[in-house]
């Protein structure tokens, strides 16, 4: 019965999500519901065969194995540069050196990859049964295929030669597919987060972390297709660009060490400037305002404790908690979950996963459930910061194209997060 409780609360917020889109799209009459079936299709296939079909789900863990592996690769680089510091037992978890550096290692990795043509391949394999499925053009399809390893900037260019040409409709599924996904370096930091130093446990949120990025690629697709349907005619064509990173494979490796420290170093900037952002307006709230009107009291008391002041984490979890009702998250924790979601849209997915799994070694988020479903909502680029990310980065690549991804900016916004939002309820339908 009660598993039969959670289908249909899934169903209920697929229904809601696909209607929020439905409702702000430029041209409901040209949607095409075989777009929004096969979409909607492949995302429960995929992540139906992952969690219950025995040898996919071992195949799936075998790939989540070996992420955890490179986080032992990571470390053995990482102490060998700065040693002791790395003892937990005497300085705690030093996150800037016992996480970040997992970005720097994946990303000269996959460049490495992406040298000796190994990527491609995965990437067009995903592409090619999301083409022939949904019926998209092949850039677009290659491009949200490609975001499952990549992130929103390094994805577009396995499609470069394409971009200047590209239609809007094509151009808003390659911003949704960056924000409704993570790049593979981060997804090694939130194994990290959540899985804690348990190597079993990093493995079952590499397991969903990964099957996460595969039916965000199908999500992503079919919401930027009922928020901007396809009027115009498109080349199917799944060629992928020959251009390959760096001369050689060393100079390959290089050039994503280099690229990769330098998105570490963002990373622990934006950690640092948002959690004191966020600590300078909680203070306002709750020193300025909270104390002076009862309203610390008054939230301590309604919330049973969960939240101990008026504070940024009280508004967005009650403007977010519809939310993470609609995605099957239960009672206790729909308030923690919605501070979680608004801080995922209004800062970024890096503090929000920061807190969740602070929530969960703390002992507070004790839903195995929930926790997962979070999972699945909190992992994707779908932020502010991201609009302008995405103009700057695929701008650069296609200059001509800068206005409209300016136009298409908040639509991207809205749709990634719609499309994480939909594939926490078919992973809470399935769970």
């Amino acid at each position: 019965m009660e598993q039969l409780t959670h289908v249909f609360r899934g169903l209920l917020g697929v229904i809601v999500f696909v209607g929020i889109a439905v409702a702000l799209s430029e041209n409901r009459r040209a949607i095409s519901w075989r777009i929004v079936v096969m979409g909607l299709v492949l995302q429960f296939v995929f992540a139906g065969l992952v969690l219950h079909v025995g040898f996919v789900r071992s195949a799936v863990e075998f790939v989540g194995s070996g992420f955890v592996k490179l986080l032992d690769f990571t470390n053995a680089g990482t102490r060998f540069v700065f040693g002791s510091l790395l003892d937990t037992s005497k300085h705690g978890v030093i996150f800037g050196l016992a996480i970040l550096p997992t970005v720097i290692f994946f990303s000269a990795f996959t460049s490495m990859l992406y040298y000796m043509g190994i990527l491609q391949k995965i990437v067009w394999a995903f592409a090619w049964v999301m083409s022939k499925t949904m019926r998209l053009s092949g850039a677009e399809t290659l491009s949200a295929s490609a975001n499952i390893f990549l992130g929103q900037t390094e994805a577009p260019l396995l499609i470069k030669p394409y971009l200047a040409t590209m239609t809007r409709s094509e151009l808003l599924c390659v911003m949704i597919g960056g924000m409704a996904t993570i790049a593979g370096g981060v997804m090694l930091i939130y194994i990290t987060m959540l899985g804690g130093p348990d190597p079993q446990q990093q493995i079952v949120f590499a397991t969903h972390l990964i099957t996460k990025s595969v039916i965000s690629a199908p999500a992503a697709l079919m919401i930027a297709k009922i928020l901007l349907p396809q009027t115009e005619a498109v080349s199917q064509d799944l060629t992928i660009t020959k251009e390959k990173i760096g001369s050689n494979l060393l100079d390959a490796i290089c050039i994503g060490t280099t690229d990769g420290l330098r998105l570490a170093v963002n990373i622990g900037g934006m950690l640092i400037v948002f959690t004191a952002l966020v600590a300078f307006f909680n203070y306002i709230l709750s020193a300025w305002i909270g104390g002076p009107t009862g309203l610390n009291l008054w939230v301590e008391s309604v919330t049973q404790g969960t939240f101990k002041s008026f504070s940024l984490e009280f508004i967005l979890g009650i403007f977010c908690a519809p939310i993470a009702w609609l995605m099957g998250i239960d009672g206790p924790f729909i308030l923690a979950s919605g501070q979680l979601l608004g801080t995922r849209t209004v800062l970024n997915e890096f503090v929000a996963y920061l807190q969740l799994g602070e929530l969960k070694a703390a002992g507070k988020f004790t839903d195995p459930r929930s926790l997962v479903i979070l999972t699945y909502a909190l992992c994707g680029f779908a932020n502010i910061v991201s609009i302008g990310i995405q103009v700057g980065g695929i701008g650069a690549l296609a200059p001509s194209q800068r206005g409209n991804l300016a136009k298409l900016g908040v639509k991207a916004l809205i749709g990634g997060s719609l499309a994480c939002f939909l594939t926490a309820c078919v992973a809470g339908m399935l769970i």
